[in-house]
Parts: structure tokens; C-alpha cells; sequence
């Protein structure tokens, strides 16, 4: 096994902290140095958008607590952001003004929240969610707030709308697109996400244009939505995430929608790695580079960087997974969506629960399930290895997914 030497580490998300463990427990951990932007120490985010929103005394959840990372030898820099990176002399510079030097540097600065620039960020009643502090801003938000409205219809808006219904407050979710998710999952399941939010009390719009923003004392008062004006309580902006790769590029780094990285994570400067939501990188099933925001991405490709950091080069080539949790509905998709191919539809033990089997040729590429665990940890095991059944058996309904296996 090869000693990396010192290894910085920017960014303390899921990607980080999985890094972290790794060279623990590969005997490295005096060699790490953590950068955290935030005060806290490393936590999970997405209960942000769910338990935390919805109780008041709910503390966020750490990966690790400090007694780890001190035991474990990792020196860690909390609310010191990095500015800047020197390629040459091979140092970090903090915000505080101190320099770190490095062997081996790895970016996991994940991303940040996209915004809109006719509102202003210091609007009172305007929230995005990506940090803790920006959840307990809106949960400070809930306590008084009568009406939610929510600027796109994707994952972390629909899920802080289902938490908000959950709370028993109006929510209305305004989507430019002509359905809900659009980018993330298939025409049927966006429809059957839109008629059960629509089943539990949230109104829903979508194809909409907004604008005409009205904006005085610190606060939005209102907007226009296809030019009918509408009055905000609060505003959450949910419109995407992009990649934080100011750093990289600053320094030099090749950039396409995140940082550029090969197979094993390394980015155009080899003594510099990327991992997580903010590398952009090639895959086999994908014809263009890719950029995942998910914490199975994060994890995996925190093991691809172990590996290279301690000489044992292993190609990143995990198969995406991705979940998400809407009120009563447990969104859970395995694989990547085809632009072509035949769907089929496998019912569940239950009524609000079944999963859609996605095909190109006879060769599952692809399932989306809904409520349907077992589905979807029969569909993971089953595109790992790349087995698919042909499609007459794979669309008997009397047939468990798992029996594929």
C-alpha cells in the first residue's frame, strides 16, 4: 500500500466523511486534514428536509462524533472555508489565513443551491435548503408561516411540501416543467407522485410561468404566476443544485458541469482528486459525462478514492441508486433512465405500492419503485451483475422481482 502523505480533504458531506473512514481504517487517519465550511461537524442532510422540518426538537444527526475523529487523528478545521489552492506549491489556503500543505488533495465540496437573481438572498421569507442552518431557518419559518410556497417540483421541494402538508399547512408547488420530476424519473411515476400529493391536500402547478416579483422591506410579497398575481407567506427556492467548483476552476482545474475526473477520481491535476455531488464524470451506461447528487455516489466514489490514494487503482463503476421519501410515498430508483425502451408495470402487496421494470431490448436497465422495498433491493442486486430476464417473464405480475436473481 502506498502512503498518500498528508491529505487534505474539502468538503465534510457524505463524500468526506466515507473518505475519512477509509483511510482510517486503512491506518491513515493522522495523514487527514477535514476543511468544513460550516460550524457544525460533519451531519446527515437529508433528514434536513424531513424529521428535522418537522420537529422542533430534533437535533441534527452526526456521521461521527468528535471523540472519532481525535481518536482516529483527523485534524479537522470547522467554519474556515477554503479560498484558494496553490498547484505549485501544493497548499490550501483557509480563510483564516492559514495554508495547509498537501500530497494528495481531495475535493468534496459538493454542491450549492440554486438561486434566482431577481431575489436578493437576504430576503427574510425566501429559504433554500442545502446547509443545517438553512433548515433551521425554515423550521423557525413553520412556526408561524400559514402558507408554503415551493419554486420547483423536485426532489427537495416535493419532499419539504410533503413535510409542510405533513404539518397541516397550504402548500402550493409551482413547476416550469410540463411534469413533476422530469429529469429524474418516468412520465407514469411523475403522475402517480403528482395525483397523491394532489390527494393530500397540496395544489400543484404545472407549466407555469413566474415573475413580476415584488419585493420591498426585506421580504417577497408577492408574484405573478402566468400573470395572475399571487401573495407569499414563505418562499422556498427549489430549483436545482450546482456543482461547487469554484475552487477547481480557479486553480486551473478542468470543469463541465463539476469537476472533470477519470475512473479513479482523479481530476486533470493528478495530486488532486473529486468526489461526490461535485464531480462530473464518464460512465459506461451514458454517452455524456455524468454528475450525480446522491449519497450512494458520494459513498461509492469515496472507495474509488481510497483505493487510488492508497495505490490500489479499482475503476469507480457502482450502479446508481437513488431514494427519496414524500409524505407516504418511498420513491426508490435503481439504474438510470433510458431515453428509449419498454416499461412495464409490476403491481405490489399493496395498493399504494408497485414497480416499473425499464427495458431496452430484453436487458433491464432500470427500476423505479414506489413502496416496494423488496422491489427494489432484488432490482440493485440484479443490474449489479448485469442479468436481465426476457421481458414476457419480466412483466408477470405473479412473479416476484426477486425471483429473477
Amino acid at each position: 500500500m502506498n502512503d498518500p502523505g498528508p491529505v487534505v480533504i474539502i468538503g465534510a458531506g457524505h463524500a468526506g466523511v466515507q473518505l475519512c473512514a477509509g483511510l482510517v481504517a486503512a491506518g491513515l487517519g493522522p495523514r487527514i486534514t477535514l476543511v468544513c465550511e460550516e460550524p457544525e461537524l460533519p451531519y446527515q442532510r437529508p433528514p434536513l428536509s424531513k424529521t428535522f422540518l418537522k420537529h422542533a426538537q430534533e437535533t441534527i444527526q452526526l456521521h461521527r462524533a468528535e471523540a472519532w475523529f481525535i481518536e482516529s487523528g483527523i485534524t479537522v478545521h470547522r467554519a474556515d472555508p477554503a479560498l484558494g489552492i496553490d498547484r505549485i506549491s501544493r497548499q490550501v489556503t483557509l480563510r483564516s489565513g492559514l495554508k495547509l500543505p498537501y500530497e494528495q488533495l481531495v475535493l468534496a465540496t459538493g454542491t450549492r443551491a440554486r438561486r434566482l437573481p431577481q431575489l436578493p438572498d437576504s430576503l427574510t421569507n425566501v429559504a433554500v435548503l442545502r446547509t443545517a442552518a438553512d433548515a433551521q431557518l425554515l423550521r423557525d419559518r413553520f412556526a408561524s408561516m400559514t402558507r408554503l410556497t415551493v419554486l420547483g417540483g423536485g426532489f427537495i421541494g416535493l419532499e419539504v411540501a410533503a413535510t409542510a402538508r405533513a404539518l397541516d399547512k397550504n402548500v402550493d408547488v409551482l413547476e416550469s416543467a410540463p411534469r413533476l420530476l422530469m429529469r429524474s424519473v418516468s412520465p407514469e411515476l411523475s403522475d402517480h407522485v403528482l395525483q397523491t400529493h394532489r390527494a393530500s391536500g397540496m395544489t400543484i402547478h404545472l407549466g407555469v410561468t413566474v415573475g413580476d416579483f415584488e419585493v420591498r422591506d426585506q421580504r417577497l410579497h408577492a408574484l405573478s404566476v402566468d400573470g395572475v398575481r399571487q401573495e407569499i407567506d414563505t418562499l422556498l427556492l427549489g430549483i436545482g443544485a450546482m456543482p461547487e467548483q469554484t475552487l477547481a476552476r480557479d486553480a486551473g482545474l478542468a470543469c463541465d458541469n463539476g469537476v472533470v475526473v477519470d475512473a479513479y477520481q482523479r481530476s486533470s491535476d493528478p495530486a488532486i482528486l473529486a468526489i461526490g455531488d461535485c464531480c462530473s464524470f464518464a460512465s459506461a451506461s451514458s454517452i455524456t459525462r455524468l454528475r450525480l447528487e446522491s449519497v450512494q455516489n458520494a459513498n461509492d466514489q469515496a472507495r474509488t478514492a481510497v483505493a487510488t490514494l492508497t495505490g490500489q487503482l479499482a475503476a469507480y463503476e457502482a450502479l446508481p441508486w437513488f431514494w427519496s421519501e414524500q409524505g407516504s410515498m418511498r420513491l426508490q430508483m435503481a439504474g438510470l433512465m433510458p431515453a428509449d425502451g419498454v416499461r412495464h408495470r409490476r403491481p405490489g402487496s399493496v395498493p399504494t405500492s408497485f414497480s416499473l421494470l425499464h427495458y431496452v431490448g430484453e436487458r433491464l436497465v432500470c427500476v423505479e419503485s414506489i413502496n416496494a422495498p423488496v422491489d427494489h433491493m432484488a432490482a440493485r442486486k440484479l443490474l449489479e451483475v448485469r442479468i436481465s430476464p426476457p421481458v414476457d417473464q419480466a412483466c408477470d405480475p405473479a412473479r416476484p422481482l426477486k425471483s429473477f436473481l
